[in-house]
């Protein structure tokens, strides 16, 4: 495929240096996209760089993932109003590990195929940099009007700026520029990609390998995603959407991007799924006729979910869906892991019981007009049993004497109770 075709129908390109798609062409070429190694794992705001690479990977040509360990430790100014923290060593190698576990998903690293992914910490070379070294190889060959005349630099410096950029900042498009320089050397790395908010510090480098090399590099950036609304993509408001699993359950995963808009929808199934343009249009077409079916989040929110975790991590995604909004049953209930049901049940009101209690057994009114107060009276608790209006683990109760013991905890520690349709409550065994 054409690579460059495939990213423009996706919406994928927002700037790229002339020549770049006779380079890619040409020969097979050698790409890479700097990640920020400041956490253990990805978030889907670094999906847009990994996708690239996948799509560069796919049309024949080799990808490299360069984790900034030298850059992580300097910080980018970059959309940035101030400094980020700088990390250690250990925390750097033990992130970069995390990643690769995370870009194995998306990349083939491991085939004998010559465009099989490499992974590449920065930190690797400019270690062996001496200040002296570096401002002798690289310092002299780039004026400081030239460096001033990025944007990333001018707004630091102008009407945004409240505390000014350090050196250290203002450095930091050389040092990118040195990594572009070296894997154009050892990698014979000729294109590099990042978001449009890169666009300075990728020229950087092609200008550097220009000067040093006499040598020709190439540019190219997508756009910075954001919501319909204005609102920055893949914040929620508990932070991040994490890739991995322990910092956003598969549940929450599949909820951001089931519930996104259906402007949003339509941009995020051409730039997060490998899905063909023929099948987004057919797509699009047939919500475009229901938009309240929904079908293109729902087909969306699978794609991405199954790509990043695992088809079963989807469908124990869609049995949690159904239990909170749909027609869960108290199978599906116990059939989801601890992780997901607490992520189902996050933010409803919980209980503390004694085990012990539980375990001699507890008359259901007794247990929740007075053990916990999930009825304020046991009248109304009387009167909804009587309206067939109380469910315990997604079951009907219709007997006042009802004894509940711990053959009730899902887990060996919750109770799941529910007035009417939409209000739950959580009983934890203790």
């Amino acid at each position: 495929m054409n690579f460059v075709e495939e990213l423009n129908w996706r919406g994928m390109i927002h700037d790229i240096m002339p020549g770049t798609e006779e380079q890619l062409q040409k020969e097979m070429t050698t790409a890479y996209v700097g990640i920020d190694p400041t956490a253990d794992s990805l978030h889907i705001g670094h999906l847009v760089g990994v996708m690239m690479l996948k799509h560069l990977q796919l049309a024949g040509h080799k990808p490299i993932a360069l984790v900034g360990g030298a850059t992580g430790m300097i910080g980018d100014p970059s959309g940035k109003s101030q400094e980020r923290n700088l990390l250690d060593e250990a925390t750097l190698r033990h992130n970069q590990d995390c990643l690769k576990a995370q870009l194995n998903r998306f990349l083939d690293f491991d085939s004998d195929a010559p465009n099989a992914a490499e992974l590449v910490n920065n930190y690797d070379w400019m270690k062996e940099y001496s200040f002296l070294d570096f401002i002798r190889d690289i310092g002299k060959h780039l004026t400081v009007n030239y460096m001033m005349s990025k944007d990333s630099v001018k707004k630091r410096l102008g009407e945004e700026a409240k505390t000014g950029m350090s050196f250290t900042e203002f450095s930091y498009q050389l040092v990118q520029g040195t990594d572009f320089l070296h894997l154009y050397r050892t990698k014979n790395c000729k294109l590099q990609m990042g978001g449009s908010d890169q666009w300075g510090n990728i020229t950087t480098g092609t200008e550097l390998i220009r000067r040093k090399e006499s040598g020709e590099a190439f540019a190219m950036t997508c756009p910075l995603i954001t919501k319909a609304d204005g609102t920055k993509f893949g914040k929620t408001e508990s932070g991040n959407v994490w890739l991995d699993a322990k910092l956003t359950s598969p549940y929450k995963f599949y909820q951001f991007w089931l519930n996104t808009s259906d402007e949003d929808a339509e941009k995020y199934i051409k730039i997060f799924t490998l899905l063909s343009q023929a099948e987004v249009a057919e797509l699009v077409a047939k919500h475009r006729e229901a938009p309240h079916a929904r079908e293109l989040q729902k087909r969306l929110a699978e794609e991405v979910t199954v790509m990043v975790h695992s088809r079963d991590d989807f469908d124990m995604a869609v049995e949690a869906s159904q239990i909170l909004f749909g027609s869960g049953t108290a199978e599906n209930l116990r059939k989801l892991d601890e992780q997901t049901f607490l992520s189902v049940f996050e933010g409803v009101p919980q209980f503390p019981v004694s085990k012990a209690a539980l375990a001699k057994g507890i008359n259901v009114v007794d247990l929740l007009a007075e053990t916990a107060a999930v009825f304020p009276s046991k009248g109304e608790l009387r009167r909804t049993i009587k309206g067939n209006g109380l469910s315990i683990n997604k079951e009907k109760i219709t007997d006042q004497d009802l004894i509940v013991n711990t053959d009730f905890l899902i887990g060996n520690q919750y109770i799941l109770v529910q007035k009417g349709k939409k209000n739950y409550y959580l009983l934890i065994a203790e």
